[in-house]
């Protein structure tokens, strides 16, 4: 009797998924654990694995289709067998095919000289590896993994270098524009992407965001982490104690004191929250991730930035669980990295604040008469006006700022 393929439930919030890429073909034999095809859901991209070995005897769904969970896919089944009718009514995923689904990785035996099958079906490769080969139009085949058993990883593919004879030309379209023929990419919206573009086009038109903006002096604390790091690097400590940690336990603690900042305006009923969901907003090759530090006024510094770096790690290998990236009540974005100093976050609808963080700065300061050069960072809140007005936002972030000047206050 042939086996239903459907679509998986990548985790508890997810209600549909589209399709991204088939990876094999009516005929096409397989294994069970074989990766069949690439799902996106709102949050996250995955490869479906094949729950029973044999042969695909029919695929249901096309590219770019987006389904319920629970509605068939494809069948496996014997070479010649005709599928019985699959189920009209989208179900709750098996449990026994969810948890053949792969969030993690899409593996099969590796050639014994190290490079990888010739058959994309039987690549070791991560996920977030797979997409970005794909984006640069490389070959699985002409990869070589340096991971464990073989594996390719994203630094795999960033490494590769191609034959200048074979760089991809980019696909392009002649359209008319203004009355002049130019040659243009299109790039169809979907997957994240999609539900990246409804969110912030939603959380405009749906709220009242203004933006302050302040600078802290941070001058003592990248001393602090600076000791801290060091200290925890001759205790063998495998974390990492970033600034990003120092910040989101500023941020907490502010928030406890000013409890309208970790509010959500939903159906015209403001709702204050009791405890901090702390999102991180982390940014992916195809769009932006916001995992959730959940309860993160019960963690010291060291926990948040154990907290933040295994999140991290999940964001960038695509193992985060639809779970882990809901129910935020206050979000933090940092652009440090790319230079940028001040900026307007969006707010993540339908929480009441955001606040983002740029690029440090360094200036020269007179302190008691004396020209002193300080560190700064720039802090950028938006805030929805419909639950909080500009006096309190402004004490809020006057405070996130005071406790990142006097981080000793942090590690009590």
């Amino acid at each position: 009797m042939a086996q239903e393929v459907v679509m998986p439930k990548f985790g508890m919030s997810m209600e549909e998924g589209t399709i991204v890429e088939w990876l094999v073909k009516p005929d096409d034999e397989v294994k069970k654990g074989d990766p069949l095809v690439t799902i996106s859901s709102d949050k996250i991209t995955n490869d479906l694995e094949a729950p029973a070995s044999g042969v695909i005897i029919e695929v249901t769904a096309n590219v770019d289709d987006t389904l319920p969970v629970g509605k068939t896919l494809a069948y496996i089944g014997e070479k010649g067998e005709k599928p019985e009718p699959g189920r009209e009514e989208p179900q709750e995923e098996p449990q026994a095919q969810q948890a053949q689904s792969s969030s993690t990785q899409t593996e099969e035996e590796p050639k014994t000289n190290g490079r990888a099958a010739s058959d994309s079906r039987h690549i070791k490769i991560s996920p977030a590896a797979k997409k970005l080969a794909k984006s640069k139009n490389i070959p699985l085949e002409e990869l070589t993994g340096t991971g464990p058993q073989g594996r390719i990883t994203k630094q795999d593919v960033e490494n590769y270098e191609r034959p200048a004879s074979e760089e991809p030309a980019p696909q392009t379209e002649i359209v008319p524009y203004a009355g002049i023929e130019e040659a243009v990419t299109k790039t169809p919206v979907r997957g994240m992407r999609k539900a990246i573009a409804e969110n912030m086009h939603q959380s405009l038109q749906q709220s009242a965001q203004l933006t302050l903006m302040k600078k802290a002096d941070v001058t003592d604390l990248l001393h602090v982490q600076k000791q801290a790091k060091q200290s925890l690097e001759k205790d063998g400590e495998t974390v990492t104690l970033t600034l990003t940690s120092f910040i989101a336990k500023a941020v907490v603690k502010s928030l406890q004191a000013h409890s309208h900042m970790n509010s959500a305006y939903i159906e015209d009923t403001i709702h204050t929250y009791p405890h901090v969901h702390l999102g991180i907003a982390a940014s992916l090759d195809n769009g932006l991730v916001v995992p959730v530090l959940f309860h993160a006024e019960h963690q010291s510094v060291l926990g948040l930035a154990e907290s933040i770096q295994k999140l991290a790690e999940k964001a960038r290998e695509n193992r985060l669980d639809t779970s882990e990236m809901s129910g935020s009540t206050f979000t933090i974005t940092n652009l440090g990295a790319t230079g940028i100093e001040y900026f307007t976050p969006i707010l993540n609808p339908p929480e009441a604040g955001i606040l983002g963080i740029g690029s440090l700065q360094e200036e020269v300061v007179m302190i008691e008469g004396q020209p002193q050069a300080r560190r700064f960072l720039p802090l950028s809140l938006t805030f929805d006006h419909r639950v909080i007005d500009g006096d309190p936002a402004s004490r809020f972030l006057k405070d996130v700022a005071s406790a990142l000047e006097q981080p000793y206050q942090m590690l009590l």
